[in-house]
């Protein structure tokens, strides 16, 4: 398991665009992948999972990956927050 937490930088937070993205990044590993924002963790490649978290930007977040590349989905994914999802753009 591998564990990293980050803040999210975009204004909007995890909505429905960069959520998508964010959920495309994480189905390109094969581990699983969690997000935790305060006690709560939903799956990472859930849309409906993620939107339920109602993260904003500023907030901190836990990504945790259990699984073959896990290392690579945590820094990839916290790589893609880190950025403000500039994919979107």
């Amino acid at each position: 398991m591998f564990v990293k937490d980050v803040v999210v930088q975009n204004k909007v937070g995890l909505h429905a665009r960069p959520a998508t993205f964010f959920i495309q990044k994480a189905n390109e590993f094969k581990s699983s992948i969690w997000i935790e924002k305060e006690d709560r963790r939903v799956n990472a490649k859930s849309l409906l999972g993620i939107l339920s978290l109602g993260i904003v930007g500023g907030t901190a977040i836990r990504i945790i990956a259990d699984g073959a590349d896990e290392k690579d989905a945590v820094d990839g994914l916290v790589e893609l927050v880190e950025s403000g999802f500039t994919e979107e753009v």
